[in-house]
């Protein structure tokens, strides 16, 4: 039976920064792949045109995302009836496992079918690891900020995620510099993935010395049930409908608007792959510097206002923006432009992690948090890529605008029906 031991502020920010720090390398593990697989594509798929290799890594891609509702929730569970603590730690461990698995994976070359074979199984365990590492890490997050600032601290679950997708870029520059053509196409690629191990290896040891938090020692104590299917089906069926949708506008836009606009700018507006990277390592940085400030923002306004800015902008302003970025030749105007985005998908992505937090009681949070939102990621944010790719294949690139736009649109008459969580959470310790 856990004893309740009331934490200091600074043992509170402590345990934020460290979950917070955790929640940077799993991310970057995830992101690796996708910011890697210009250099690696040909390895593993090496018959087809450059676009034909990225589609099948944009699958592999998508795979990965069809094991985040299983990860989802086998870790929201776990992390509801052993210990927000524990739960990331079990998520690191899997990470681990196949950004190691990604780094010594042989080419097709030397093993035919069983080298995409291989990357498979290794995008699948990470695909376990992210679907736990979300809910676990949001809820953990969110029960740590104290009730006047957990908009402002819940926000730095997206600083780190997006942290890692930068940190992916920023290796990814440097090796570019260091490195020729030949040596990235070779071997260079492997590089991250190694690191990611590395990396994961040491969070699992910052992990292990976290602090459990008080919704969930009070939810142990009341013996209730926890975690269980049937409770979050039943009982909280409304709000894990509410989550799906919610969700489904959102990581589409978030993944339209810095996973694939990446390989946006290289394959579509044509520009060299280097200035690609080096346009969205400068515009996820600043991405990611404007978390905080929404996310405080919503403790003074609340979280409504902030999801229907992002919806009615996304919806007005994607086709447009896309349209402009197919023809850009200047790195500022493309900077500006894919800025645009990432500045109004922030009312979402700074804020939705408290949101789905604020709906669920402590003893089903963890899994109420993670298994619809998984879901509804590996249905839009995880096909991202490969359904852009599939319509500029056809071509009818432009489609994929529209798309994003109406799912945006469809998310936003949900935020407009949907009560403010901020007033009404369900996270009852401060």
């Amino acid at each position: 039976m856990s004893v309740s031991v009331p934490l200091s502020t600074g043992a509170r920010l402590r345990s934020i920064l460290g979950g917070a720090a955790g929640n940077l390398v799993e991310w970057y593990d995830w992101y690796a792949y996708s910011a890697f697989a210009l250099y690696f594509a040909h390895i593993f798929f090496p018959s087809g045109d450059r676009t034909a290799q990225l589609l099948n890594t944009a699958a592999i891609f998508a795979l990965g995302f069809v094991m985040r509702p299983l990860g989802g929730w086998i870790m929201g569970r776990f992390a509801d009836r052993r210990g927000r603590k524990a739960g990331l730690t079990l998520s690191v461990t899997l990470m681990c496992a196949g950004s190691l698995l990604i780094a010594l994976c042989p080419p097709y070359a030397r093993i035919g079918a069983a080298a995409p074979a291989l990357l498979v199984l290794a995008r699948l365990l990470q695909g376990l690891s992210v679907g736990g590492e979300y809910g676990a890490s949001a809820t953990y997050l969110s029960e740590m900020a104290g009730r006047a600032h957990r908009g402002f601290w819940s926000s730095f679950q997206y600083v780190t995620l997006i942290g890692g997708q930068l940190l992916a870029l920023a290796l990814l520059l440097v090796l570019q510099a260091l490195l020729s053509p030949a040596q990235m196409d070779g071997w260079g690629w492997r590089v991250p993935f190694a690191i990611g191990a590395l990396l994961a290896l040491l969070v699992w040891r910052m992990r292990r010395g976290l602090a459990e938090t008080e919704s969930f020692r009070r939810a142990e104590r009341a013996a209730a049930p926890r975690g269980a299917l049937a409770d979050l089906f039943g009982r909280h069926r409304r709000e894990t409908a509410l989550v799906l949708a919610l969700t489904a506008g959102g990581t589409l836009a978030f993944y339209a608007y810095s996973i694939y606009m990446q390989k946006f700018l290289a394959n579509t507006a044509g520009l060299p792959p280097a200035v690609a990277s080096a346009i969205m390592a400068w515009a996820l940085l600043l991405y990611a510097l404007l978390q905080p400030a929404f996310g405080a923002l919503s403790d003074r306004i609340g979280r409504k206002p902030l999801l229907l800015g992002f919806s009615i902008g996304g919806a007005l302003l994607t086709v447009p923006v896309f349209t402009l970025l197919e023809t850009v030749r200047s790195p500022l105007i493309a900077f500006a432009l894919v800025m645009l985005l990432l500045l109004l998908v922030s009312g979402y992505t700074a804020i939705n992690a408290v949101v789905k937090a604020e709906l669920f009681p402590a003893a089903i949070r963890a899994t109420g948090v993670a298994l619809p939102y998984a879901i509804a990621n590996a249905l839009f944010g995880g096909t991202a890529e490969y359904v852009a790719l599939c319509f500029k294949n056809s071509g009818l690139e432009r489609g994929f605008y529209w798309y994003v736009a109406g799912m945006v649109a469809l998310s936003g008459l949900v935020y407009a029906r949907m009560r403010d969580t901020r007033d009404a959470s369900l996270i009852t310790e401060d």
